[in-house]
């Protein structure tokens, strides 16, 4: 038996193999959506069923599970003889969402780490490729339905050989995706990352021994999943019902709709979707490992502290996707399931289980990742560039106090780039960019404020698409608090403001010099019931110009700056 000391130092030093990881990836790629709003994440995965042993600090909570799913898959592939087995210093690349990942544009590496001619262990991460091909430049096709419309779907498959990049796998990859060129040192960041793991862990191996960091790993899952049961003993036992609603597919005008019923029976808790909405035709399905890993991220953000291993899911049981737009099949398009129906998903689980745990589940956040994806040819530079652009939102109001200002989306910690950053790489001006206040809802405690930003073409013509979320219903406001403002998305073009049909999700809008794109995201929930506000902080938000006085006299009716 291994003494806690020398447990919790092989879990600290495994946990940095991880975060060593995450940095050279984020050092190392040419994307900005990799190199500054750190959309990725790397992990170490067991040699046997690809469970997750540890995954990075830094990388994004929604891969927390995607990744152990399409590890797994790896893995039985081989086994199977469907996949080549692997050989040292070979790199499998994958991104089929539905063996296990989520939409086409996150890009899985997997390296097995040998010791003694055997696999001890899988690395594996996840990078953002700003284009896979598909119909639209970034990858977010409002309207496509069939996956071949989103890109190029790759099976696992061996993208490194004997650790030579294969000349004639890469060729394939970059005759079906947009600038190519750029793609290669993504790439490289994310194979280096890889090898610096399989060092940093080498090292770990020699001065603790295999055996004894196996030994360590499997007490790291026992106590993860007694940690887990620890926190669902704090709910009463019972069911919790909620809901939440995605806008649109992006082709069909009407909303889809989250049916949740949260069991908590002994030390199980048991998620069950019956009554969602079924498949449906435009991308926002989701995949199942995507969903799973919605449930895993949205208990992450309720408890924190348990400890982040596969035996953390284990006492978490999902049920009811079968048949619903949350289990899609091949070849149902997916390109908003893991920024945006995961966020509905993780609502579901905070609405349904704010009613047990109302002082550790905040209102409902923004809830939506903002993607927007422009493309076009730059006439001062001659090349052809994909912009991908990501955004914050307002978090929900807690037991604690008002949410926070533009916060990173619910399934990550993924950062909007610096808009200087984006300015130097594409010919866009940023006209603004500032919270967009007066958007938390009402409540004792306020949401927090979304982000109000506008860009301006520059040169040539471009082409803009959009997929976003909550642009019909805003983020829910709990125990009596108010709902946060929707999101709001217009495009200025030739004198005209267009409002798309779906409201937050469109495709192949041309945009010419001097054309604008502005996007409102929205405000977290309110928690609470209003009247309980203290009048003095309604006081300094008017103050402060977060809220006119007219609008705080409304939304805190009677209770606005008493005289």
């Amino acid at each position: 038996m291994i003494d806690p000391v020398t447990l919790a130092v092989i879990q600290a030093g495994l946990q940095q193999v991880c975060d060593e990881m995450d940095l050279t990836f984020s050092r190392g790629a040419f994307s900005p959506v990799i190199a500054e709003a750190d959309d990725r994440s790397d992990g170490i995965y067991d040699a046997a069923d690809g469970s997750l042993i540890a995954q990075g600090s830094k990388g994004l909570p929604i891969f927390v599970g995607v990744m152990q799913f399409s590890t797994a898959t790896l893995i039985r592939r081989i086994r199977d003889g469907v996949t080549a087995p692997p050989a040292p210093g070979d790199i499998y690349i994958v991104n089929d969402p539905y063996l296990g990942g989520t939409h086409l544009m996150d890009v899985r590496f997997a390296m097995p780490v040998w010791r003694g001619g055997e696999i001890f262990c899988w690395l594996s991460n996840t990078g953002h490729w700003p284009d896979t091909g598909g119909a639209v430049p970034g990858g977010f096709s409002a309207s496509a339905i069939s996956s071949e419309q989103e890109g190029l779907r790759l099976p696992p498959v061996k993208l490194f050989k004997a650790g030579e990049l294969d000349p004639e796998i890469w060729q394939i990859i970059c005759s079906n995706i947009r600038v190519s060129e750029q793609r290669i040192g993504d790439v490289k960041a994310q194979a280096s990352a890889l090898l610096v793991g399989a060092e940093r862990l080498g090292a770990l191996l020699d001065r603790y021994g295999d055996a004894e960091v196996r030994e360590a790993i499997a007490m790291m899952r026992d106590l993860a999943a007694r940690q887990m049961q620890a926190m669902i003993a704090l709910i009463p036992d019972g069911s919790y019902r909620a809901s939440a609603i995605v806008d649109s597919d992006g082709v069909v005008n009407e909303p889809l709709t989250i049916a949740l019923q949260v069991t908590k029976a002994d030390d199980t808790l048991r998620f069950d979707f019956t009554g969602s909405s079924a498949p449906c035709m435009g991308p926002m399905n989701s995949v199942r490992a995507t969903t799973l890993s919605s449930v895993y991220l949205a208990m992450r953000h309720i408890f924190p502290d348990v400890a982040i291993s596969a035996g953390a899911f284990e006492p978490l049981v999902v049920t009811g996707i079968e048949g619903t737009f949350l289990d899609a099949a091949y070849p149902r398009p997916v390109s908003g399931c893991a920024a945006e129906v995961s966020q509905r998903i993780a609502e579901a689980v905070f609405a349904a289980l704010v009613q047990a745990l109302p002082d550790r589940v905040t209102a409902a956040p923004a809830g939506t990742s903002g993607n927007f994806g422009l493309g076009g040819s730059d006439p001062e530079t001659g090349q052809t560039y994909v912009m991908y652009q990501i955004s914050g939102g307002g978090y929900g109001g807690w037991t604690g106090g008002d949410g926070i200002a533009n916060g990173c989306s619910t399934i990550g910690i993924s950062k909007a780039p610096p808009v200087e950053i984006m300015e130097q790489k594409y010919p866009v001006l940023y006209r603004r960019y500032a919270l967009r206040e007066g958007s938390g809802g009402a409540g004792q405690h306020r949401g927090g404020f979304g982000l109000d930003y506008e860009i301006e073409l520059l040169r040539g013509e471009a082409r803009a698409s959009f997929v976003m979320d909550h642009g019909r219903v805003g983020p829910q406001g709990v125990l009596g608090g108010g709902d946060g403002a929707v999101n709001r998305v217009e495009v200025h073009r030739n004198g005209t403001v267009i409002v798309p049909e779906h409201l937050s999700k469109a495709q192949d809008i041309t945009l010419a010099p001097g054309d604008r794109v502005r996007v409102r995201t929205p405000g977290g929930g309110g928690y609470g019931n209003p009247t309980a506000r203290d009048p003095a902080l309604v006081t300094e938000d008017v103050r402060l110009g977060r809220y006119s006085e007219a609008d705080a006299r409304q939304l805190w009716p009677g209770h606005f700056a008493k005289e």
